[in-house]
């Protein structure tokens, strides 16, 4: 499209109109001159029936809502001191779910042993579940086991939730066809959501309950908590048009949301190419059995040495933050960049500004882009967008600024 008709365009959905840009500079001026013009999301069914109407704030429009809540997420819910606390979750969590791989490959070499046939790990599925377990911990504090029955049906409405999000429904083009439901989507996405608040309503009970023997201990604070007591001082007109359970309710489902899908799908991307691309992966597996060892698992301290241990004469780039993004939810962020450059997006593989854009080159955010960040400033490279309408509550945004730091 951009070659036919340019790097600016427009198309027509059914009733909605979409600018379609493909030029770092003309995105720059849509995210600053044009900021405000851009800050909403379109209202989908999907949003109405399975975000409290749009109380999720992620997916509401931009206005006084969207605002109090991002900035209460951001500087309370998710504040620098607070992610600090929980590192011992990401921890346990990455042990526990290495284990079961380990444990599985066992199981499959035995498998190949006794009867000739080997097996397969679905990568995707179990970054699913790893992160999905990371984020339920840290928004409620529950963990399962793995058979557990709460979690495996939580898991299996999660996974629902996520498919809806992303189905076609005609009614979000064509609204005058609304009442017809065609394909059924309105009807499934009901019963999803009905589930899915089902679960999350009894998890604010229990948590209402316990509030008070754990108000004195921070530490032991999960991010259901933080938003009881944050909301237990604030009268109800302060959120005109929701009550307190149900912005408890959405916001934990944005954590979830903002988290989960996009994690995985990246770390599933990252793991891709690293197995294509053989010579990448022996450099950073190297590089973690010089500094790191081979007798036990790498642990997040271990980062700074990584990047900086291997003296520059030795042209040696930090390979290592991508494959340890593939069990570090919380140092990301190079995987992301692989795997962004690496799709089928003009902007993002345009080559006055990338070199061989479409070559697997993890190095050139050490060399040539070195100074290119993911968090807006860089208009040729916008993983979670710019302006106003910004992702700002992944947990990426903490542990890039860290690393900045």
């Amino acid at each position: 499209m951009a070659e036919k008709h340019g790097a600016i365009c427009t198309i027509k959905p059914g009733v909605h109109q979409a600018l379609v840009v493909s030029d770092a500079t003309i995105a720059k001026d849509c995210f600053t001159t044009n900021d405000k013009a851009f800050a909403s999301r379109p209202k989908t069914e999907a949003s109405k029936i399975m975000a409290y109407n749009n109380a999720v704030f992620g997916l509401a429009p931009y206005g006084d809502y969207w605002r109090k809540m991002r900035k209460m997420v951001v500087l309370e819910g998710l504040s620098q001191q607070r992610v600090e606390m929980i590192g011992h979750i990401r921890a346990s969590e990455v042990r526990a779910s290495v284990k079961e791989l380990y444990d599985g490959w066992v199981m499959n070499k035995l498998t190949e042993i006794t009867d000739g046939k080997g097996g397969v790990l679905e990568m995707s599925q179990w970054f699913g579940k790893f992160v999905l377990n990371i984020m339920v911990r840290i928004i409620t504090g529950k963990w399962f086991s793995p058979n557990h029955e709460e979690g495996v049906q939580f898991q299996a409405v999660v996974r629902k939730f996520f498919e809806l999000m992303g189905a076609f429904v005609l009614a979000d083009f064509i609204p005058y066809l609304n009442y017809l439901d065609v394909g059924g989507y309105k009807k499934v996405m009901k019963n999803t959501w009905k589930d899915l608040d089902n679960i999350f309503d009894r998890w604010l009970k229990e948590h209402k309950q316990e509030i008070k023997s754990i108000q004195q201990h921070e530490a032991n604070q999960d991010f259901m908590h933080v938003l009881i007591s944050i909301l237990r001082g604030a009268s109800e007109d302060q959120f005109p048009g929701f009550d307190h359970d149900t912005i408890i309710k959405a916001t934990s489902l944005q954590i979830l949301l903002a988290a989960v899908d996009t994690t995985s799908v990246t770390l599933t991307w990252a793991l891709s190419l690293l197995l294509n691309h053989p010579k990448t992966l022996k450099i950073a597996q190297d590089e973690i059995d010089e500094h790191v060892g081979r007798d036990g698992l790498v642990e997040e301290s271990d980062l700074k040495n990584l990047s900086t241990s291997m003296p520059s004469s030795k042209k040696h780039y930090d390979y290592t933050q991508l494959d340890l993004s593939l069990f570090l939810t919380s140092h990301w962020t190079t995987a992301l960049w692989v795997a962004i450059t690496f799709q089928k997006e003009l902007l993002q593989r345009d080559p006055n500004i990338w070199s061989d854009p479409t070559e697997f080159k993890p190095e050139r955010f050490l060399t040539s882009h070195k100074d290119i960040d993911v968090m807006g400033n860089h208009y040729e490279l916008l993983p979670f967008g710019s302006g106003r309408g910004m992702c700002k509550i992944t947990w990426v945004e903490t542990c890039v600024n860290n690393k900045q730091k």
